[in-house]
């Protein structure tokens, strides 16, 4: 079994559809994790948090001093979006081994999202560096 294979054994991976009703119903939160050069490409995703998958871990962490204002518990529901699904899940179990177990990622990325016919903008995101 591969390192991704594991990974994404241990997540409950969802479609573009579920992660949209989520968000709008307020139960989960959307993190972008794509490149500046893939999103100015394909568009924005609308109320997502843009966090850059190098410093992603410690601005989630409810315990770190630089986290960012909505990380405040470790139940917190993050739904993890890259461009086609592999990197987001990845550090969607990442997220999950340092103690936020509702971390998640959309099955198929940006690109099952937009195919699927979702809300995307030309901007300005939400970037928290």
């Amino acid at each position: 079994m591969s390192h991704l294979e594991r990974a994404r054994a241990r997540l409950r991976r969802l479609s573009p559809v579920q992660a949209y009703e989520l968000q709008e119903a307020g139960r989960a939160r959307l993190v972008d994790v794509r490149m500046p050069d893939h999103r100015r490409a394909q568009g924005e995703l609308p109320g997502a948090i843009v966090i850059d998958l190098t410093i992603l871990p410690w601005r989630l962490d409810p315990t770190f001093a630089w986290r960012i204002p909505e990380a405040v518990d470790w139940s917190h529901p993050w739904v993890l979006v890259c461009r086609h699904g592999y990197s987001s899940s990845l550090a969607a179990a990442a997220l999950q081994e340092m103690g936020l177990h509702n971390a998640t990622d959309v099955v198929g990325g940006f690109e099952a999202w937009a195919a699927a016919g979702l809300p995307v903008h030309t901007g300005p995101a939400d970037v928290r560096d």
